[in-house]
């Protein structure tokens, strides 16, 4: 998961008044715009919003008509909160100040990942077996849920009219390990390059897209690195090169939400999932949660009237979002979560507000309720995912919750090792972007990768990347493909499109009912022992983690880790 996510919320659509206190005592600075995403109220007329949002001193950006949301640019800092007295609004959150040049070069990509270096060297893979690919031999995620050759690809490897949206940072649609999969027609990018935030601080770098310096990034491209790994995750073909995915013959189609940086946004959620709904895609996966706040809360003393209002529209018009695309058939998955941490239980919150839409704002350290929740995770109808690692334990990083885990499934966990050291091996492997890798210097000149995180496989002329890598993220694409390979199996023709489509409450209730079931660990405290390589030295950490519930559910693994084989084999 890039930036993380959490127990359940209740979600309601009356207005949100805010008390003349949280109006801003210092406005923007004079001639700057700002934008933010406006909620319109449930049973206001769309003339009657529009006309609010101008009557608040707002203008239209753009506008989602099927969920209710807009983005809006206004130059009066006092705008979130005349908004919230506007009876047809349901309340604003800032979104970003436009036109910031950035100080400095962009930020790092992948904040929310964990990648540790690899302590093992050059990585040997074992020689494949009939009908496997040249690196199934790492693909010990594959062999955990029985996607194998031996296993689902016999009984069901995807059906190509079954469509799977990959909400994340984009996708590299030109990887050979990808490519033969990857529907570049319906594909879109909801996503605006920023250089920089309200601080000045690098975002995404200066917009350099060619031919015209656009901030447009194509459809078919990620310059993270994160959403590529999850598509292949999700389904890379049988096809002679590198690894297979879960569901080899299923489509994928990149939805991307996710900033080149790793910053989710509202508005590109929002419109992600309404695109989805109207466009036959049957499986989303969502591996992060919504910037700035890990976790949103609708009342914490903790917060400002003014930011207690904006996480409610957060929770609010994603909400909205999760159920139009839930009724028109769209299954939802998400990642669980990398904080180490209990979702149902009170949690410290120390990294939000993550983004500066305002100048001045920064991070500080909050108490977080249980009634709090992360977006889009802890959604109603959306199934969080918490990550395992090769021994089946749950991995140290991954965050859990009782009544909070739907499933487990095979994340990665690097320090899965018999010392507590990492070793790359035990990450999940899958498809990385080639100008990244040059980009990182993580290639010689010939080609040849110079890091054990990195492998190439050649197929005559045509070589393609891959790196290991671990996190929720790389959890919750795997569930993803189990629930297209469930659509693929069980689903009736769409009329809609002519591709299949089955009730995403059937298949949740197979996805879960099918994965084997996995009891709590004795004593159910677990103290996880890791270490890192700092200046040279190995640095020693550990976490207490409680585990919850029976057998057959509890806050570690859910109804149990996912299984593609008994999913399809009903």
């Amino acid at each position: 998961m890039i930036t993380a996510a959490a127990a359940c919320a209740v979600v309601t659509t009356t207005a949100l008044a805010l008390p003349a206190a949280a109006v801003p005592s210092n406005p923007q600075a004079k001639g700057t715009t700002s934008e933010y995403v406006v909620l319109y109220q449930e049973g206001a007329s769309l003339d009657q919003a529009r006309a609010a949002v101008r009557a608040a001193g707002g203008t239209i950006v753009r506008e989602n008509t099927d969920v209710g949301v807009a983005t809006v640019k206004s130059s009066d800092a006092r705008f979130s909160a005349l908004a919230a007295k506007q009876g047809a609004l349901a309340g604003a959150a800032s979104n970003r100040v436009i036109g910031k040049a950035p100080k400095s070069p962009a930020a790092p990509a992948g904040k929310g990942v964990e990648k540790q270096a690899g302590t093992q060297g050059a990585v040997q893979v074992k020689k494949p077996g009939k009908g496997e690919e040249p690196l199934a031999g790492l693909q010990w995620d594959m062999r955990q849920i029985n996607a194998t050759a031996k296993g689902s690809y016999r009984t069901e490897p995807g059906d190509r009219r079954v469509l799977v949206g990959v909400m994340d940072t984009g996708v590299d649609g030109d990887h050979p390990d990808i490519k033969p999969n990857f529907n570049g027609k319906l594909s879109r990018n909801f996503t605006t390059d920023i250089p920089a935030d309200a601080n000045g601080d690098p975002v995404d770098g200066p917009c350099e897209d060619e031919p015209d310096k656009s901030c447009d990034d194509p459809a078919d491209v990620d310059e993270n690195e994160h959403g590529t790994h999850v598509a292949s995750t999700i389904a890379s073909p049988r096809n002679g090169l590198g690894m297979a995915g879960v569901a080899p013959n299923v489509q994928i189609v990149n939805i991307r939400v996710g900033q080149d940086s790793g910053y989710f946004f509202l508005q590109p959620t929002v419109d992600g999932l309404t695109y989805a709904a109207k466009n036959g895609i049957d499986v989303v996966n969502m591996s992060y949660y919504i910037d700035p706040w890990l976790f949103n809360c609708a009342a914490n003393p903790a917060d400002s009237p003014a930011d207690q209002a904006e996480q409610r529209v957060i929770i609010q018009a994603t909400q909205r979002a999760l159920n139009y695309a839930h009724q028109r058939g769209v299954t939802l998955v998400a990642a669980a979560g990398n904080e180490s941490i209990d979702y149902t239980k009170t949690n410290t919150d120390s990294s939000s507000p993550d983004f500066a839409s305002e100048p001045g704002e920064k991070p500080y350290e909050r108490t977080v309720p249980a009634n709090c929740v992360s977006m889009p995770s802890e959604g109603e109808n959306v199934i969080p995912v918490s990550s395992t690692g090769i021994s089946e334990r749950k991995a140290y990083y991954s965050s859990y919750g009782n009544g909070y885990v739907a499933v487990a499934a095979p994340g990665g966990d690097k320090v899965d090792t018999a010392d507590g050291k990492p070793d790359d091996r035990r990450g999940i492997w899958a498809a990385y972007p080639e100008s990244i890798a040059r980009e990182r210097g993580e290639l010689n000149p010939d080609g040849t990768p110079n890091t054990p995180r990195v492998l190439r496989d050649c197929d005559g002329g045509k070589c393609a990347y891959y790196q290991s890598i671990q996190g929720t993220s790389m959890a919750s694409p795997h569930a993803a493909g189990v629930a297209a390979l469930i659509v693929s199996r069980y689903g009736k023709k769409d009329r809609r499109n002519g591709g299949l489509t089955l009730d995403a409450r059937a298949t949740e209730r197979i996805l879960r009912g099918t994965a084997n079931a996995k009891a709590c660990p004795s004593p159910n405290t677990v103290e996880y022992v890791w270490y890192r390589l700092e200046n040279g030295e190995w640095a020693k950490y550990t976490s207490k983690q409680t585990c919850e519930g029976s057998k057959s559910r509890n806050g570690f693994y859910g109804d149990g880790i996912i299984d593609a084989l008994s999913a399809v084999k009903r």
